[in-house]
Formats: C-alpha cells, structure tokens, sequence
C-alpha cells in the first residue's frame, strides 16, 4: 500500500497545506534586498516539468496535515543547486507520500540562490534551524510529538538536511523568540541523492560543515550509482556515522540517476519510500 501510494503521488491532484507561514518576523539575517522578485522559472526544451522556484528572499514553513496522524512530522528541504527549489517533485509531492502513512509534512521554502559572500548554505541553514525552532514550539497545538520529528532532504536539500543534523547545538543566527530557544536537532534524517558531502579532490573526506559526532541523529540514505553528483557523499557519510557508532542505513542501487522525487521510473530505486517508511517503522519514528 505504500508503494502503491507513493507511485501515485504524481498523478494525484495537488493537496493544499493546512497553513502557511513566514519563517522571520522581519528581514531574514543578512539580507540586503538586492535579489529579484520571488516566481517559478521557465522549463527549458527536454526538462521534466518541475516548478522551479527562483529568487526566494521571503522563506516560509507549509504545514501539510495527515487524516489519520502518528504524531510523527518531517521537515522537507527540496533541492536544486541552492540555485532554485524543485518545489513540487521534491516538497508538495513529498509532502502528500508522508501525510500517506500518518506524518505531518512541513516543506521549507529556503533562501536561493546562493547569497554573494556567503556559503552556499549559510542562510538557507539558518532557514532550517528556525523553522525546526518553529515546529518543535509548536508541536503541542500541532498535535506533532516533539522527539519525533525529523527532516528529508533532495540534492542540495539533502547537503543542507546533513548539515541541520550535524550543526544543532548553536544557532547561526541572533535568537528572537521562544521558538529559538528550544531545541532545533533533527530526531532522524533522510537524504535522498544529497549533494556537496565530500571535497571534490579526495571523495573520502566529508566536507567540515558535516561534523558527524555521537549525537548526530540517525540517517536513511539511498542513492543511485549511476548519478551525476557521485554518491561517494552518501557512502562516506554512512561509514563515518558507522565509525562513531550511530545507526544509519544506506541504499544505493546501480541506476536512476538524479532528481526523480518520488515520481515512478522503471529502475529500482523508485521502490525508494517503502524502504524508507519501513525504515521509519522499524525506528519507532511512525509509533508503536
């Protein structure tokens, strides 16, 4: 049933969220007004229809709720290069597979493309860590149990995803509210295809914005072998959460290339979300 909920999910009508909000009170941190206005780029000729969504100053948090909930939520962070968000292949049709097997789905619009003098994933982590802030305060009126939430990322979304798990202890950003102040680590992870998690020279060493420690949370990682960004990153990051004994599972399939969501394809890695909420059951993350 959860395959055959996830292949539909594309062809599904598009669900609409419960609710909608900005992420800052004011100006998000470091922000000069000097990006575009906010709106979906054109598909080239032979690219898979996708809204990619260019020139986000404003970010904001879209709760999607479940019918039957488990109490469980996951923060989404779609990818595309930091440059753009895939914000239906890898959010709204992410969203609508978790809210499928009970999860509350939260996506994250975060800040693209990349801000000039910045890391490429320095504000959109400090997007992340106050929308976890956001939902972990919520939790209660949400109906969400605040140690089961979790956060799934795509390609550049699954780097900032890895990225939010390693770098919890200290916000990159001044605290406003009560909603900084409470915890912002994610309760589990899962990464699909992420991008940028080794050194391009090496492929072995996990780049320093990914310092995996004892308390990194547990991590569901799949990959295709024959994807354009190498999934090195993905093995990588399994081995060093291996060696300082963290639990994490790692799937990589020797086709499927890179950015198909969970949209049907005839490789074996579409099978990719039964894995995973098996994953999430066997954790204890979708109940008991």
């Amino acid at each position: 049933a959860i395959l055959f909920l996830a292949c539909a999910v594309f062809g599904a009508q598009a669900i609409e969220p419960w609710k909608t909000m900005k992420l800052w009170p004011g100006k998000a941190p470091g922000e000069k007004g000097d990006i575009g206005p906010e709106g979906p780029k054109p598909d080239r000729p032979g690219q898979k229809k996708i809204i990619r969504l260019a020139n986000v100053s404003v970010p904001t948090l879209s709760v999607y709720k479940p019918k039957s909930p488990n109490g469980a939520a996951v923060v989404i962070c779609p990818g595309g290069g930091y440059n753009i968000l895939a914000m239906d292949l890898e959010g709204s049709e992410v969203a609508q597979w978790l809210n499928g097997i009970g999860v509350k789905a939260i996506v994250v619009k975060y800040r693209v493309p990349r801000r000039k003098d910045r890391e490429k994933h320095e504000a959109p982590l400090q997007d992340v860590q106050r929308a976890f802030g956001i939902v972990r305060h919520n939790a209660k009126a949400w109906g969400i149990d605040p140690g089961r939430i979790g956060i799934l990322g795509f390609s550049a979304g699954g780097h900032l995803s890895a990225t939010a798990m390693t770098n919890y202890r200290k916000r990159t950003y001044k605290a406003i509210d009560d909603a900084d102040k409470v915890n912002c680590r994610p309760d589990f992870a899962i990464l699909v295809y992420p991008a940028y998690l080794v050194d391009n020279q090496t492929k072995t060493r996990l780049v320093p914005e990914v310092p995996v420690d004892k308390q990194t949370p547990p991590a569901f990682l799949v990959h295709a072998g024959n994807d354009g960004i190498p999934a090195d990153g993905s093995v990588q990051l399994w081995l060093t959460m291996r060696r300082v004994g963290v639990h994490s599972e790692l799937h990589v399939f020797p086709h499927g290339g890179h950015g198909y969501g969970l949209r049907p394809t005839d490789d074996p890695v579409t099978h990719w979300p039964r894995l995973a909420a098996g994953w999430m059951k066997r954790m204890g993350y979708l109940g008991r």
